[in-house]
């Protein structure tokens, strides 16, 4: 169905693909993984048709059609979110803005005298609106929209007014409503919570075309993907497997490749140490010349390339007093909207809290009030007297000053501290030798969060309180982060939507619902086998 034959491509000086090869059939379901920086949105645009290689071919059989999710979802405005993802599926869209139109029209008393007109038209293209089965599509596109966490307010509102991530969703649902024979889905699960993310898993499983797609999201794309292709030094690599079974092949690959390597260095020094060794000697000159002959002819082993990724340093914190975290009798509300009523919560040292809850439930907020970055209406937050806390809130990007250096930014937070462990604080979280001048507005989005973490980090805290910390983090990064997690001794309370950061870090699970609270003993896998349901008000 799609066909990489030998392509080559160049990017300025930087080259992306050297003789790359793979193929993805009818209905399967591609994976496509790499460094940042690899060539995986390259590789979309030039089967998309939006770039060509500059050497080999990209082949598409012929009526294929392609539904193509990017980042960059462009401008929106002027009609309401129903309309916007109607209006990918093609005609049907625009009939439907019509007879929107011509309602209109035939309520206007102004117009009484062209009522006959308005009426017949109205009659044409409601009569070709339902040929094309409009109604359904209609229908259609509102459950799309309701799995991505829409509500019948947001679907016929303005889509102008949609913040940058739910104008995301809506760009999403477009392309889910066009079922095309070929998916190409560039990070779906970014924006996404974890009620819109098993949505998505659900349609995505359902889907009967190809599906070639990124995510950050490693139990994502295991629930989906049957074969995983690897960019990798210019080169293509197919895996039959999910992620997990790529992970375990290319780290078996690296092990053999680099016994191999070994063992033909190991051969390749003794051969030289003979040639050095009688190269002066008339008696073993035939010896010499066929030994160096030898190797002129052996196809040289390289070591297996490693991936680099950061490897998160937490340096110890000074031990808490039992009780980090006391909330007693809170209520908290936003205008008419109430939040919190009698809210009772307790964090206790060693305690590990991951809090879940529909869009709305107040996660944020609870995070906002034990940090301190919102007062209850009423009743009482208090933490512990030895409690040092680190708080990393959901929009912890926006901290930064884009004009400044990585460590100007830094000595900024911490003027006293001096720049040798400040350049140390930013080494352990991959900023080294001259990264640490970049401009801070220049980073990408997955080393901005190191550097606001770094920053958290500086003066060890012993109770981590985290928004959706791995957002915009690969998934190798994401693994050094949670490695780095499981051996930190402080308390933590988190909030996150990505199933193997709470399968990883959590002790205890605190369920928040529009009835009240609930908590559970144990950590994310054990609520989703004591609960069935894998975020709430979600069966398994």
């Amino acid at each position: 169905m799609i066909r990489l034959e030998s392509i080559g491509k160049q990017n300025g000086r930087q080259i992306v693909f050297i003789e790359a090869s793979a193929a993805i059939q009818r209905g399967e379901k591609v994976g496509l993984v790499g460094p940042n920086g690899a060539g995986k949105t390259t590789l979309f645009r030039m089967i998309n048709g939006e770039e060509q290689p500059d050497e080999g071919q990209v082949s598409v059989d012929r009526g294929v059609s392609i539904g193509y999710f990017s980042q960059d979802i462009g401008d929106m405005a002027g009609r309401s979110a129903v309309a916007e993802v109607m209006d990918g599926v093609g005609p049907v869209s625009a009939l439907a803005a019509e007879m929107s139109e011509l309602e209109a029209a035939m309520g206007d008393p102004e117009r009484a005298d062209e009522m006959d007109a308005i009426i017949e038209r109205y009659g044409e293209v409601q009569g070709k609106f339902d040929e094309l089965d409009g109604y359904a599509l209609d229908g259609r596109a509102r459950e799309v929209l309701a799995g991505l966490g829409f509500s019948a307010e947001m679907m016929d509102g303005d889509v102008s007014k949609l913040s940058g991530g739910w104008k995301m969703r809506v760009a999403l649902a477009r392309i889910l409503l066009m079922r095309p024979d070929m998916l190409l889905l560039d990070e779906p699960s970014n924006h996404l919570d974890i009620e819109s993310l098993i949505w998505l898993e659900s349609f995505l499983n359902g889907f009967e075309g190809a599906i070639l797609m990124t995510s950050h999201d490693r139990e994502f794309m295991n629930r989906i993907v049957g074969k995983i292709i690897e960019i990798d030094g210019g080169t293509l690599t197919s895996y039959s497997g999910d992620y997990e079974f790529y992970r375990q092949q290319r780290a078996l690959a690296e092990v053999q490749q680099q016994a191999q390597f070994e063992r033909q260095q190991a051969m390749l020094a003794k051969e030289i140490a003979f040639i050095e060794r009688f190269k002066a000697r008339a008696s073993h000159a035939a010896q010499v010349q066929s030994r160096v002959k030898k190797l002129d002819k052996i196809d040289r082993v390289e070591p297996p390339k490693r991936q680099q990724t950061v490897r998160f340093e937490f340096q110890p914190a000074p031990r808490s007093g039992e009780d980090v975290a006391t909330l007693r009798n809170v209520h908290k509300s936003y205008g008419a909207r109430r939040i919190y009523e009698g809210l009772d919560f307790q964090v206790r040292r060693g305690e590990r809290w991951c809090v879940m809850g529909v869009n709305g439930a107040g996660k944020s907020t609870l995070l906002k009030l034990v940090a301190g970055a919102s007062e209850p209406d009423d009743g009482s937050v208090a933490r512990g007297p030895s409690v040092r806390m680190g708080y990393f809130p959901q929009h912890a990007m926006e901290l930064l000053d884009g004009e400044s250096t990585i460590l100007q930014w830094l000595e900024d937070a911490f003027p006293q501290a001096g720049q040798a462990p400040l350049r140390a604080l930013a080494g352990c979280f991959g900023f080294t030798g001259d990264d640490i001048e970049k401009k801070c507005r220049v980073l990408s989005g997955g080393e901005k969060v190191r550097l606001v973490m770094a920053r958290m980090l500086f003066d060890p805290p012993n109770f981590l309180v985290l928004d959706e910390p791995t957002n915009h983090l690969d998934i190798a990064t994401k693994q050094m982060l949670i490695e780095a997690l499981s051996r930190y001794e402080g308390a933590m309370l988190f909030v996150s939507h990505d199933r193997h950061f709470l399968a990883a870090l959590s002790n205890r699970v605190l369920e928040l619902t529009p009835e009240g609270m609930q908590a559970y003993g144990g950590g994310y896998v054990e609520y989703v086998e004591r609960t069935g349901q894998e975020a709430p008000g979600l069966r398994n």
